[in-house]
């Protein structure tokens, strides 16, 4: 006799149960779907680490060694990143915790940088943003356990993790960014115990790079890069919860990983579901706090104000943190920051005015008042949706940037910017951003030391419109 158990209209037929218990024909259906379901919650949770790895990854195959090396570069589409910007030189580093603490010397100017561990969550924030406010100073970053002596007149972040992420960029408040690149060359880090070993500076500007975990996020290395990982890192008690997920996946912290090819299956299909539903939470939330503006079609990228963990009175929003590291790379509460003058603030357009994703093979013009309420200066870029990173055509420009192209602007009249696969007839060298043929794309409106106007709504840019 078979059970007259609650079942929703859409369960699979194969779920069926007899006096209570399930029929064996329904047991492996049941089991698979409940490691699918597993899996995709451990690869949402985890992307961010696995993101992290990716960053470092990019280092090293440029050779960029963990704890010896900081790349830096001016960004241009030939680097692929997760939303990287054009709008001010980079600096990067791996920082190699296991041998003791590091020191980041910062000499005064207008430095932005953060640290993260590799979880991608948040340790310190350096320069403009953070204790030292630009003025220069050394931050030290303890290793996860770290008991002995904090040397003093040091800021001092706490990493939980043995690999951390360094980024530092210098803002090239004149426009000239090859000055600003050289500021770069400025900022010193070296191991606590050996000040003369300071890290090599090495310029990336002209070579190509993958800074992400494309490669990995769509298919079952995305689990074997998250297993090499965590096997190196220390387990931290706040996620005990989600270590214990990957233990029903056969990832566990020292012992091999080596699924057999059911769990392969799973894992595999898995990794495509979750990467589909954080691009869904990055580019089609319905989620009503996404909006800037009742009126726009422009969005938040960071759903959580001034909290870099996504935490809110109630827990973990995982969706917020999703849509951001579907989109970003790297995480601080500056970059979350709604009020004035206080870091910067980030708007995603997605979709025209009439609510379409935007076509590579469409012209678009976007009118932004002026002037912009930017303390410090203000940027739109245009980033391929399948890479998430800049634009890649033949013109090999993805921003307009009030410091470099856009820097003659002036007076009250909205300036319109274009973008498209065919020039404009007029401004095409300073206002035109050519986008590709049967690839979508979107954009990311920056402003940085924002004013009162960016928050009251007596300012805000107009839609994207077909041209």
């Amino acid at each position: 006799m078979t059970s007259t158990l609650p079942r929703s209209a859409d369960a699979p037929e194969a779920y069926r149960f007899e006096h209570g218990y399930p029929v064996d024909a329904a047991v492996a259906r049941i089991r698979d779907d409940a490691d699918l379901a597993r899996a995709v919650t451990a690869y949402r949770f985890w992307y961010p680490t696995v993101s992290a790895e990716g960053i470092i990854n990019g280092n090293r195959e440029l050779g960029l060694e963990d704890g010896r090396s900081m790349g830096i570069m001016a960004t241009a589409p030939r680097q692929v990143g997760f939303t990287l910007n054009s709008d001010t030189p980079y600096g990067s580093a791996a920082l190699d915790l296991s041998g003791g603490p590091m020191v980041i010397e910062l000499p005064p100017g207008p430095f932005i940088g953060l640290v993260d561990d590799h979880h991608q969550r948040w340790v310190a924030d350096l320069g403009i943003p953070g204790p030292d406010e630009g003025k220069g100073g050394k931050h030290v970053i303890l290793p996860p356990g770290h008991t002995g002596e904090i040397p003093a007149g040091h800021h001092v972040g706490r990493a939980e993790t043995y690999r951390a992420l360094l980024a530092v960029r210098a803002l090239p408040l004149d426009g000239n960014l090859g000055r600003a690149l050289d500021e770069l060359r400025r900022v010193k880090v070296y191991p606590l115990s050996h000040p003369d070993r300071a890290l090599e500076i090495i310029d990336t500007t002209d070579r190509d790079l993958d800074f992400t975990c494309l490669r990995w996020e769509d298919n079952f290395e995305f689990w074997q890069v998250l297993h090499r990982v965590l096997d190196a890192e220390p387990v931290l008690d706040r996620q005990r919860d989600m270590y214990g997920l990957l233990t029903t996946l056969g990832i566990i912290k020292g012992q091999p990983f080596t699924p057999d090819q059911r769990m392969t299956s799973i894992l595999s299909r898995a990794a495509r579901i979750g990467r589909d539903q954080l691009l869904v939470s990055a580019f089609a939330s319905a989620r009503r706090d996404r909006i800037a503006w009742p009126d726009r079609r422009w969005e938040w990228v960071g759903l959580v104000p001034d909290d870099a963990d996504f935490q809110t009175p109630v827990g973990l929003d995982l969706e917020a943190r999703d849509r951001w590291f579907a989109q970003a790379i790297v995480a601080s509460p500056a970059m979350f920051r709604r009020r004035v003058g206080g870091g910067s603030l980030y708007w995603l357009g997605v979709r025209d005015a009439t609510g379409t994703f935007l076509d590579g093979g469409l012209n678009y013009t976007l009118q932004v008042p002026q002037p912009v309420p930017a303390n410090l200066f203000w940027s739109v870029t245009a980033y391929d949706a399948q890479t998430r990173s800049q634009v890649r055509s033949a013109q090999q420009r993805a921003a307009l940037r009030s410091l470099v192209e856009l820097r003659g602007v002036t007076g009250a009249e909205p300036v319109v910017l274009h973008f498209g696969p065919t020039p404009p007839a007029e401004n095409a060298d300073t206002h035109w951003i050519q986008t590709v043929p049967g690839r979508g794309w979107f954009s990311y409106l920056r402003i940085y030391g924002p004013e009162p106007a960016a928050f009251d709504g007596t300012w805000k840019p107009g839609d994207l419109t077909r041209a």
